[in-house]
């Protein structure tokens, strides 16, 4: 019989590690930054040398090509890092990054974060399963775009932007976006989000009451062949 446990009593579950708590604990060196809604946190073609982490609120990152035309790239909330081209090498952001709604991004320098990297094995390891998931919806977003249509491009957006199957968001309820930047996101025109976004209303999988409320049951169309 195992020693450390005791009869009638299960083994508790290790806790999910709380980078934000570790940040604050490990004492490194880091600036806090507030932010409005629609502030750029920097800006495509700066200089890169920090790597930035969300507290609160919201960013989205998109890309200027050299004919004018944006593009939204990626959307990140609470615990997710941004910027962190920086620990590749890259001398300049390579797009631009902005606050979706009031945010607080703490800034780390990129030497300073090398050094956290390399001597707190905890934190490395977060970062690092924040990278591969990073990876993960990349190459879903490439399948997304490539195979799907733009109803299922919506959905499964919609469903990402409200975190669906976080813990941290049971409500699963979307900062303020524009039926534009949507558009944008998956590659088609606002007239067709504007279609779909009043199908999935009539259907029950999106309600409007002081915000965008995700329903699970919007998953359908994701799933759906």
């Amino acid at each position: 019989m195992d020693p450390t446990k005791q009869p009638g009593k299960q083994a508790r579950k290790p806790a999910a590690f709380d980078a934000q708590a570790f940040l604050d604990s490990t004492g490194v060196a880091r600036r806090v930054v507030e932010l409005r809604g629609h502030t750029v946190v920097f800006s495509q073609g700066d200089p890169c040398d920090t790597v930035m982490y969300i507290q609160k609120g919201g960013v989205q990152l998109s890309v200027l090509s050299e004919t004018g035309k944006q593009a939204i790239v990626a959307t990140l909330g609470v615990g997710d890092f941004f910027g962190e081209g920086a620990l590749a090498g890259q001398p300049v952001r390579m797009g631009t990054a902005s606050t979706t709604v009031a945010s607080t991004v703490l800034v780390i320098e990129k030497q300073e974060m090398i050094r956290v990297l390399h001597e707190q094995h905890e934190f490395s390891d977060r970062f690092i399963a924040h990278m591969l998931s990073r990876n993960v919806r990349i190459e879903a977003d490439l399948v997304d775009q490539l195979f799907n249509s733009s109803e299922k491009r919506l959905a499964r957006t919609l469903l990402l932007l409200a975190r669906y199957g976080r813990p941290d968001q049971p409500q699963h309820v979307l900062p303020k976006i524009s039926q534009e930047a949507l558009a944008e996101m998956i590659g088609t025109t606002r007239s067709r989000v504007n279609f779909f976004m009043n199908k999935f209303k009539k259907l029950g999988f999106i309600e409007y009451n002081g915000g965008l409320k995700i329903n699970g049951s919007l998953l359908s169309v994701v799933l759906h062949d």
